[in-house]
C-alpha cells in the first residue's frame, strides 16, 4: 500500500525519475515542436500561395488542430516548472525578453487567421495574411533560438548558434507542414508545395551540419560530445529519415512523408537532450539529479503524469480522428 511515508521515502518503485522526467520533458517539447511545427510551416507556406481557394484550403486544414496542438508547449511549462523549478526560474528569467517575443509571435499566429476570415476585402486579407506569415516563421525561429541558448547555457538572447537553430527548426517547420498539406489538402494546393518540402529537407540537413559544427567548437569536449555513439546514431538515422521524406513526397505517399518529419523533429530534440545531459541548465552548471524537486512530490508528480498524459493523449486522438482526411471543398477556417 502507499502511504505518505512510503512515498518520501525513496523513488516510485524505485525508478530512476530524475531521468525519467528530462526524457518526459523533451518528449513533451518534441510533441509540441511536431504537432504545432506542422502547422507553423503551413503559415510559412501561406506566404507562397495567390490563389484565395488554395489559402482557405491551408486555413481550413490547420484550423481544428492548432490551438489544441499547443497544449504541448503549455504542458511544458508545467512539467519543468513542477519537477525542476529552479531551473525554470533561471531559465525564463535569462531570456525573458525572448519568452514575451514568442508569446507575441503565438498570439499574432492565432489571431491572424480569426482576423483574416473577418473581411475579405484586398488591404485587410493582405495585412493579416502577411501577420498569419509572421507569427507562423517568427514562433519557430524564437523557440529554435530559445533552445539553442538552453543548450549552450548562452546568458544573452541573441546569439550566433540561437540563430542557426532557430533557422534549422524553421526549416524543420516547412518540412513537415507541406506533408501536412498534401495530405490534407492536397487538391486544392499546387504541385510547387511539393517541391517546398523537399527543398526545406535539404536545407534542414545543411542547417544541421552547421549547427554540429557551432556545438562542437562552443561546448566544452564538443568533439568527443558530438561523436559519442548517440549522436552519431541520431544524426544517421535523421539522414535516412529526411531520403524516405523526399521520395515519399515525389511519390505521393503523404502520410509517410509526415511520419518521417516527425521522425526528425523528435530526433533533433533527442540530439539536443543527449547533448546536454546529465546538466539541464549548463549556463549554471545544474544537473538533472541536483536540480530535480525532493522525493515526495517527484513521486505524487510522477503518479498524476501517469494518469493525466494519457487522458491528453486520448483527447489528441479523438480530435484527430474526428478530423481526418482531406478538406472538404468549401470547408471555411
Amino acid at each position: 500500500m502507499i502511504s505518505a511515508s512510503t512515498l518520501a521515502d525513496g523513488p516510485l518503485l524505485g525508478l530512476p525519475l530524475p531521468e525519467l522526467w528530462f526524457a518526459l520533458l523533451f518528449a513533451i517539447f518534441g510533441t509540441f515542436l511536431f504537432l504545432d511545427g506542422f502547422d507553423f510551416g503551413a503559415g510559412a507556406i501561406f506566404a507562397t500561395l495567390e490563389d484565395e481557394t488554395a489559402r482557405e484550403a491551408v486555413l481550413s486544414a490547420i484550423g481544428p488542430f492548432w490551438d489544441g496542438n499547443e497544449v504541448w508547449l503549455v504542458v511544458f511549462g508545467g512539467a519543468l516548472f513542477a519537477s525542476f523549478p529552479a531551473v525554470y526560474a533561471d531559465l525564463f528569467s535569462r531570456h525573458y525578453l525572448l519568452m514575451f517575443a514568442i508569446l507575441g509571435a503565438l498570439i499574432l499566429r492565432g489571431l491572424a487567421p480569426e482576423m483574416y476570415e473577418q473581411r475579405h476585402d484586398e488591404g485587410w486579407q493582405r495585412w493579416w495574411g502577411r501577420s498569419f506569415v509572421a507569427g507562423s516563421v517568427l514562433a519557430p525561429f524564437l523557440l529554435g533560438a530559445f533552445a539553442g541558448n538552453w543548450l549552450v547555457g548562452a546568458d544573452r538572447s541573441l546569439t550566433l548558434v540561437g540563430f542557426v537553430v532557430g533557422v534549422t527548426v524553421v526549416l524543420l517547420t516547412v518540412v513537415s507542414g507541406a506533408a501536412f498539406l498534401r495530405l490534407k489538402a492536397g487538391e486544392y494546393l499546387p504541385d510547387a508545395v511539393t517541391a517546398y518540402g523537399v527543398r526545406a529537407v535539404v536545407g534542414y540537413l545543411g542547417a544541421v551540419v552547421v549547427t554540429l559544427a557551432l556545438l562542437a567548437v562552443r561546448l566544452p569536449d564538443g568533439i568527443d560530445t558530438l561523436l559519442s555513439p548517440a549522436v552519431v546514431a541520431l544524426v544517421v538515422a535523421s539522414i535516412g529519415l529526411a531520403a524516405g521524406y523526399a521520395v515519399a513526397m515525389r511519390r505521393g505517399a503523404h502520410l509517410a512523408a509526415l511520419a518521417a518529419s516527425g521522425g526528425l523533429t523528435y530526433g533533433l530534440v533527442a540530439v539536443v537532450a543527449v547533448v546536454m545531459y546529465p546538466l539541464i541548465d549548463p549556463a549554471v552548471g545544474a544537473t538533472v539529479e541536483g536540480s530535480i524537486v525532493s522525493t515526495l512530490p517527484l513521486n505524487l508528480m510522477s503518479i498524476g503524469a501517469a494518469i493525466l498524459l494519457p487522458l491528453v493523449v486520448t483527447y489528441f486522438v479523438v480530435l484527430y480522428s474526428a478530423f481526418r482526411g482531406p478538406v472538404e471543398p468549401g470547408e471555411a477556417y
